[in-house]
Parts: C-alpha cells; sequence; structure tokens
C-alpha cells in the first residue's frame, strides 16, 4: 500500500519531487519512501531525475491508464523526454517516422539552462537524415545501392561522405544509436536512438540535440545509451506482441 500512497502523492504533484517531499506528503519515512521510490524507478513507475534528484510518475503508468483514457503515444513517452532532458541538460525530441518518408517532431522536452537548442513542433525533414535518420536506415537494412540513392537526395550543411554515412549507419545498427556531429546543422550535435513496433519497423525516434562543446564525448555516449534503453522500452511498452499498423 506504501507504493499505491507514493504513486497517488506523485499524480498529484504540480513539478518534480525529491524523497522529503513524498515523506512528508504521504507520512511514509524517508528511508522507506527511498526504497520504494528506487524499485518504482527500476520498473519505470517513477522516473528519476538525477539532476535534482527528484521523481516524477513514469511511462509505466501511463501505458497502464492508456487504454482507459485514450492518452496519446506522445504523451505516453513525455515522462522519459523529461527525465532525459533534465539529466543531460539539453532538449530532447520526439520524432514520429512516417509512412511518406519524413521525420516529423510531435514533441520535445528541455532543461531550465540560460542557453539551449530549439526547434519548433511540426518541423519536418527527410526520413534518413541527422542521427535519427541514421537509425532509420539501420532499421531499413537496405541494400548499398539504395542507400547510396536515398543519401544523394539528403541536403546537410556539412555533409558527410557516404562512406562515413555507412559506417555511421553500421555503427548504429550495432550499438543501438547514432551520432551527428554537425553534418546536419553546423555547430550542432544530435545524439538518437529509434523506437520500432512488433516487426522491427520504425515508429518513433528520440533525440538528444546540444550546441557543440556542451558534453564531453563520454557524457555523449552514456546519453545514446540511455535514448537506446528508454527506446527499447517505448517500443516494447507501446508495440509489444503487435504487428506494425503503418
Amino acid at each position: 500500500m506504501n507504493a499505491v500512497h507514493i504513486l497517488r502523492f506523485l499524480s498529484s504533484a504540480t513539478a518534480p519531487v525529491g524523497v522529503a517531499a513524498v515523506a512528508r506528503g504521504t507520512g511514509i519515512s524517508p528511508s522507506t519512501c527511498f526504497n520504494i521510490l528506487r524499485t518504482l524507478a527500476r520498473a519505470r513507475f517513477v522516473a528519476f531525475h538525477s539532476a535534482d534528484k527528484s521523481y516524477t510518475l513514469g511511462l509505466a503508468v501511463a501505458e497502464m491508464a492508456a487504454g482507459m483514457i485514450g492518452i496519446g503515444h506522445a504523451e505516453l513517452i513525455r515522462p522519459e523526454l523529461e527525465r532525459l532532458a533534465l539529466n543531460y541538460d539539453m532538449l530532447i525530441v520526439l520524432w514520429r517516422v512516417t509512412e511518406n518518408g519524413h521525420l516529423v517532431l510531435i514533441d520535445r522536452a528541455h532543461s531550465h539552462t540560460a542557453v539551449r537548442v530549439e526547434m519548433r513542433i511540426g518541423l519536418r525533414v527527410p526520413q534518413l537524415i541527422g542521427a535519427i535518420g541514421r537509425c532509420v536506415a539501420a532499421a531499413l537494412d537496405l541494400p548499398s545501392s539504395e542507400l547510396r540513392r536515398r543519401f544523394s537526395t539528403l541536403r546537410w550543411q556539412s555533409p558527410p561522405s557516404f562512406e562515413t554515412y555507412a559506417a555511421d549507419v553500421a555503427a548504429a545498427r550495432e550499438r543501438g544509436w547514432a551520432i551527428d556531429d554537425g553534418q546536419l546543422y553546423r555547430g550542432i550535435i544530435t545524439v538518437a536512438a529509434l523506437v520500432t513496433d512488433g516487426n522491427r519497423q520504425p515508429r518513433f525516434g528520440i533525440s538528444g540535440i546540444t550546441i557543440s562543446g556542451q558534453h564531453s564525448l563520454e557524457r555523449l555516449a552514456e546519453l545514446g545509451n540511455d535514448l537506446r534503453e528508454v527506446a527499447e522500452v517505448v517500443g516494447q511498452s507501446l508495440f509489444r506482441g503487435t504487428a506494425s499498423t503503418r
């Protein structure tokens, strides 16, 4: 029952809250709250924001409620976007992979730092461009000739060679995330991972976007691994055992 009390308290909170606030609000001891929150975080019933050691409701709660209240996929994923934005101090965006060969930005979350990248909802870019495009290309596993043909239609500010792009796609297939270091947009670094459905078809992309020089290569790799894990959990939660309806 303590876990239920904690989840109810978090559902009424208007902002992320720490262990002490949860303990005061529920009347549960801080040590017990901490242990329960840690367990709930592992199961993604709550999202932990390491930047300020706070908690909000997580993806698993939204997933359970979706069937009853009709929550859209973007709303289900939003708690993870907010957690990543706070933890990595950057803009985190959600892309929808469309049927007509594009990526459309449908949601975003950002930290509260004074300097950050901004991207508008509704932005539309070609499906195979940038960091998330490398992930889509990896999932589609196109023949080299077709990949080269599609690559030739892409427009970058600092274009990679096809050989470099193809190597990046292969790396994305192996590690589950990709990086674009100032190639799509000069001075901007993007790290991304792909959400796939039950048929392993691309459905959504999640990207972290930051100004060059703001994060170390090690930190960007940590983000890539975190994005991959989130994308896997989202895919399993939203499309478990289902065939593609695209």
